[in-house]
């Protein structure tokens, strides 16, 4: 089993000023502040935000279908042991004949929010270009279900898919993970548990701006408080739904956060990317920098001035255009090698 990797702290005395944001993305800020200021999820104010304080229609079917680009289907299917079956959203290609590439996709909301319509369209978007399928998971979600809760479900939706590829047109040795913030974090565990269980072997990881330490105390972590979205205190609320009293002590599985794995070799090839001005930075890069000391694949790109999400909430700023047209072109390397 992966071991996990004992606290650390940072001093704050020598951390310089905030990192200035992209200028499309400080125009931006103040309008997306109105909804959604940086500590804006508490564990109090939870119920509130997801009874619509945050609530963004979700895509329908008709949306996901894209027009007949896509066959979109609901399943549920078997979860963790003595848990409850695990509901996945299916889209694939209408027009593929034969087994497609597929990316699994576990979707954001620091643990505490979302579902598996949650950031779906984009990843869409790559499914339309590379004609794949794309399989979303439904994870229970924090504080109702803590760890190892929502790692175990997305695990169980992975081992489904692989273990019933023919029977949905997809290639088995062609499945990527791919998740945004906690969704992030979850599919570089759920990488981690399927080296570690002798699990399906991925093609690679998607991480996009993950949130892996639950120690929330990195240099940009007190850097950007209070800055951007989803800042130190949005990010102990939801490791705190996650592993209680646990999160930040010693005894905090690297399944939970995989920046305490101490051993990060023999995974699937990754592409890291986060924003210069957000929470997550730091441990993200150390994350990358530590699967390239442990002899893997890591392409990383830390995007001057993006807040966490920019992508998302400035989709047509230029920074966010390449960040995108990135992804893209790292899966097209990836599914052509």
């Amino acid at each position: 089993m992966t071991k996990a990797l004992p606290p650390t702290s940072v001093s704050t005395a020598e951390i310089g000023p905030p990192v200035p944001f992209d200028p499309e993305v400080a125009a931006a800020l103040p309008l997306i502040h109105q909804a959604l200021p940086p500590d804006a999820f508490t564990l109090e104010s939870l119920p509130a935000l997801r009874q619509g304080g945050l609530t963004v229609e979700p895509p329908s079917d008709e949306d996901l279908a894209r027009g007949g680009a896509f066959e979109v289907q609901e399943r549920r299917v078997p979860g963790p042991a003595g848990a409850p079956e695990v509901p996945v959203l299916i889209c694939r290609p209408s027009a593929a004949t034969g087994a497609v590439a597929a990316i699994y996709h576990t979707h954001g909301g620091g643990m505490v929010i979302g579902d598996a319509r949650t950031g779906l369209p984009g990843v869409l978007d790559w499914a339309e270009e590379l004609n794949l399928a794309v399989v979303s998971v439904d994870y229970r979600l924090a504080p109702e279900t803590p760890h190892p809760g929502p790692v175990e479900d997305c695990y169980a939706g992975l081992v489904w898919l692989a273990e019933n590829a023919e029977e949905l047109g997809v290639d088995p040795r062609r499945i990527v993970i791919a998740g945004a913030s906690a969704g992030g974090g979850l599919a570089a565990a759920v990488a981690l548990l399927a080296r570690d269980r002798g699990g399906p072997a991925l093609l690679g990881q998607l991480l996009m701006c993950p949130m892996l330490d639950d120690r929330n105390d990195t240099v940009s972590a007190h850097q950007m408080a209070g800055l951007g979205i989803w800042d130190r205190t949005s990010n102990e609320t939801g490791w705190t739904a996650l592993l209680g009293q646990a999160a930040g002590g010693p005894d905090v599985s690297p399944y939970a956060a995989p920046a305490r794995a101490t051993d990060l070799s023999g995974l699937p090839p990754a592409l890291i990317d986060v924003g210069s001005a957000e929470t997550f930075r730091d441990e993200d890069v150390a994350y990358a920098s530590r699967i390239w000391a442990a002899g893997g694949v890591a392409e990383l790109h830390v995007w001057p001035g993006g807040c966490h999400g920019y992508d998302g909430f400035v989709p047509t700023a230029p920074i966010s255009v390449q960040t995108q047209a990135a992804r893209l072109a790292w899966l097209r390397r990836l599914l052509d090698a």
